[in-house]
């Protein structure tokens, strides 16, 4: 498996999860649809995650679940050579010295997308742990 893309599509995948609509569904009509459905798949819909795994993506989700903390993910992905979606997957869960590497290293674009996974997953667990948002109604 390989992970490569023109810098100007890691550019539009990173607007695309920083949340620009129009921009992830250009993607998704352009030649680069696990690229969209990445983004409902850090949405934490199942459907989409489902597709990532059933499509020949294994290593996207495992961005995302080591995102999430996921260590087996993150060993997963070292394993198969995707290191530098381990190191987006470990800023994406607050690493610092992870997002030290991938801007030292020539990674910046890389680095705004795995910045943009880290804020949205962050937001989506503030949103969680907020004693004021009524759940399991």
């Amino acid at each position: 498996m390989k992970f490569e893309y023109p810098q100007k599509i890691i550019i539009a995948w990173a607007e695309a999860v920083a949340g620009n609509k129009e921009i992830k569904d250009w993607l998704m009509k352009n030649g680069y649809e696990e690229l969209g459905i990445f983004v409902h798949a850090l949405h934490n819909q199942k459907e989409a995650r489902d597709w990532l795994m059933n499509n020949d993506f294994p290593h996207l989700m495992a961005l995302i679940n080591g995102a999430e903390g996921n260590i087996n993910a993150l060993l997963w992905l070292k394993k198969y050579n995707f290191d530098l979606l381990e190191k987006m997957a470990r800023v994406g869960d607050n690493s610092d010295e992870a997002m030290l590497w991938l801007m030292s290293n020539g990674y910046e674009d890389l680095a705004s997308v795995a910045i943009r996974i880290q804020n949205l997953k962050n937001d989506i667990e503030r949103s969680n742990n907020d004693a004021h948002r009524i759940s399991g109604v």
